[in-house]
């Protein structure tokens, strides 16, 4: 679900951010709420953002470690 309410939320970006690889420092940052997390672009922050539902999220995070889509063995 894209979307466009920002509210008061608090972004976290990964410590693996920038680091090896583009070099660039881009990356997407995350935000949870009650039963929802939200994801952003963090070189375009004001760009539309995905809310995943709870389950959702934690769905698609469990099939990119399965995956192994990184390269280096972790998320």
């Amino acid at each position: 679900m894209l979307a466009r309410d920002r509210g008061a939320v608090v972004w976290r970006k990964s410590s693996y951010s920038g680091g090896s690889g583009s070099g660039d420092g881009g990356c997407c940052e995350i935000a949870t709420l009650p039963g929802t997390v939200r994801v952003r672009d963090s070189k375009q922050p004001d760009a539309a953002l995905v809310t995943f539902t709870g389950e959702a999220w934690c769905a698609a995070i469990a099939l990119f470690v399965a995956s192994d889509v990184t390269g280096r063995g972790h998320v």
